[in-house]
């Protein structure tokens, strides 16, 4: 698989996390060092990828089981080596949000390695 679809497909298992509810994406599809920063109602929230992980799995019933619509449009991806930062509009729990995902390739396997999140709307 070449690096724009293993990205893809990180990007997709990310998504399918939150959508789906399931800690276990989570932290498949993060680095364990990874942060999660951004402001939510004018606070800035940093959490680690087991805070972030523990925050989705508890979203029950998941959007999915809601009956929600998914929402995922991949804005742009940027690849320089092994790094690559790719740009997201997801929606989740009724709101927008624009993720900047900071990743890196580590044994031929593409991780986010920090989600900088701006709430759309």
């Amino acid at each position: 698989m070449d690096d724009q679809h293993a990205i893809a497909a990180t990007i997709q298992i990310y998504f399918d996390s939150m959508y789906l509810s399931d800690r276990d994406r989570v932290l498949q599809a993060f680095h364990p060092s990874a942060k999660i920063t951004g402001y939510m109602g004018g606070n800035l929230l940093e959490q680690t990828v087991e805070e972030f992980a523990n925050f989705v799995g508890a979203q029950t019933p998941s959007a999915k089981d809601r009956g929600e619509a998914p929402m995922l449009e991949t804005l742009s991806v940027d690849i320089t080596g092994d790094t690559a930062v790719a740009k997201v509009r997801d929606g989740y729990l009724g709101m927008i949000f624009i993720d900047t995902l900071s990743m890196l390739k580590i044994d031929e396997s593409w991780v986010i390695y920090n989600k900088l999140f701006h709430v759309e709307g």
